[in-house]
């Protein structure tokens, strides 16, 4: 009978072990918070390289366009020439916004391993 009063105790000892902590109040509103402030961060990062193309486009267009005047184009070359310019560096600008886009989900996906890393040792020093 002994026996199996240890075997109880120490199989519930188990389970609470096994079982993660549950996160005081105040825990769970600082992580709360920040991912929220993360969140916020993103959705800045985002709208500030929303604008990279137009940006790209606009400084090509312009450089395009006085040098062309400097060169003595004619008008209907000059348009052609730059709408040309206009579109190529658009896309070029869409395809670096691109680049920063995989660049930062990947940064991100990294940040969220080495902190479910990071939950796993504390849980189990907590532990040990």
């Amino acid at each position: 009978m002994e026996n199996e009063a240890v075997n109880t105790v120490e199989e519930i000892e188990d389970e609470q072990e096994n079982q993660p902590e549950a996160e005081s109040p105040e825990e769970r509103r600082e992580r709360e918070a920040r991912e929220k402030k993360e969140a916020q961060a993103r959705v800045f990062r985002a709208r500030k390289r929303k604008l990279i193309p137009p940006f790209v486009m606009l400084l090509a267009g312009a450089t395009v366009s006085i040098t062309l005047r400097i060169e003595h184009y004619d008008t209907k070359s000059m348009l052609i020439i730059l709408l040309c310019a206009l579109i190529g560096f658009y896309v070029v600008g869409c395809i670096y916004k691109g680049m920063l886009d995989r660049f930062e989900h990947q940064l991100e996906e990294a940040d969220m391993e080495e902190g479910e890393v990071i939950e796993k040792e504390l849980a189990e020093e907590g532990k040990g």
